[in-house]
């Protein structure tokens, strides 16, 4: 006699046997099977827990989308056990932005990287495109989508060139990549879902398929907001997080203290992969402080442990969404009368810079979960029931 539920059913010896069996291979099933799924579990982030990185104080949202008017959208492309990427989109403003362009800059911290759309920003100093995030071998797709997006824009009929900004990161670990899954419509479809609130982090659109100090990476992102005193504006990150190095979590030794860092027995010596950092200010900075801006970026991943290695594409895009300077795409007068932020202002908003590109990285790796991919390989998640005990012994908890 078996009962199921609030119900009895007889049953010969044999046949129950069977069901047994049956069930322990179902649930053995189960357990394989479950990481096979990039799951979207919540996860507590840092500050969730008491952690709390830096001394500015984050946006309302603590995400790039506190600077009023961007938005990020997501693609997340998942198919069979070897599929394991996507694009994000992060829109600096809505609008035709090719008519009325952003100041912007790029830095390059290491550049074994396929930024494409980086010589003109260089040149010229202004972003005329949303920019993607996607997988390396995806950026020629991208480009097309973004390229599409643009030209569809009403207003931009006549347009005949488009410098489409489109950034990478190798997750051939995971994904296949040589498959080359990434289509112009998912690049439309990330563009399409970008919206203004809160932002899906962990493994998502281009961070699904990551890899970050040897635990599954992704997307991550937060914001500072300075006192009105020191001129009230807003930085906010956006990263892609796929290198390698020495995990630091707000100083405290993670990487070490759990005995899985490059370089180390427990951890393969891969470290390359490459970090993407998308930087937007609503202060009003040229394209030379916006630069500087974006090396200061580059130092808060140094503070995460990051190492910039050989074969890392480590990069900076910063821009700037005050409406005192956009760039239009056909000026009226020859000499323009813009005020831009003086130097000797710009010492608070680098600071704010260097927290929020920490935090973001932090936040990726705490909102990422464990994901099985290609060739069966499996990359566990930050592991925060050991993670949160070894903050508490360095007295950040």
């Amino acid at each position: 006699m078996v009962q199921i539920g609030h119900s009895r059913i007889s049953l010969d010896s044999g046949l129950l046997i069977n069901i047994v069996q049956m069930q322990k291979q179902f649930f053995l099933a189960l357990l394989f099977l479950a990481p096979l799924c990039v799951c979207s579990q919540e996860r507590p982030l840092p500050r969730s827990i008491g952690l709390k990185i830096g001394v500015i104080n984050p946006g309302k949202l603590n995400a790039i989308t506190d600077v009023p008017g961007v938005k990020v959208g997501h693609e997340t492309i998942i198919k069979g056990d070897s599929i394991r990427t996507g694009v994000t989109a992060i829109i600096p403003q809505s609008g035709n932005i090719f008519q009325l362009k952003l100041a912007a800059a790029i830095f390059s911290g290491n550049g074994f990287g396929k930024l494409a759309g980086s010589t003109q920003v260089d040149e010229l100093g202004n972003l005329e495109t949303p920019i993607i995030l996607t997988n390396t071998l995806g950026v020629a797709a991208a480009m097309e989508g973004l390229i599409e997006h643009t030209l569809s824009q009403p207003g931009n009929e006549a347009v005949q060139s488009v410098n489409a900004l489109v950034g990478e990161t190798n997750d051939s670990y995971l994904n296949d990549i040589r498959g080359r899954h990434v289509s112009r419509q998912n690049v439309l479809n990330a563009i399409d879902n970008a919206k203004e609130g809160q932002v899906e982090q962990g493994a998502v659109g281009a961070g699904t398929g990551t890899v970050c100090f040897g635990f599954k990476g992704g997307i991550g992102t937060s914001s500072r907001t300075l006192p009105q005193s020191l001129g009230g504006y807003t930085v906010g990150v956006l990263v892609q997080t796929n290198f390698g190095g020495v995990l630091q979590i707000d100083g405290v030794p993670v990487g070490e203290e759990l005995g899985k860092f490059s370089f180390s027995d427990k951890l393969l010596n891969n470290v390359d992969g490459s970090c993407m950092m998308v930087v937007a200010t609503d202060a009003p900075l040229d394209a030379r402080n916006l630069e500087r801006l974006a090396k200061r970026a580059f130092m808060g991943m140094a503070k995460t442990g990051g190492i910039a290695s050989n074969g890392s594409g480590d990069y900076v895009i910063a821009f700037s969404t005050a409406a005192a300077i956009r760039i239009p795409h056909q000026p009226q007068t020859p000499v323009s009368t813009t005020g831009y932020l003086h130097n000797d202002f710009t010492s608070q908003v680098f600071m704010a810079a260097i927290e929020a590109t920490e935090e973001a990285i932090i936040n990726s790796l705490f909102s990422a979960t464990t994901t099985r991919g290609r060739s069966s390989r499996l990359v566990e998640a930050l592991p925060l029931d050991k993670v949160i005990p070894i903050l508490k012994k360095y007295n950040r908890l």
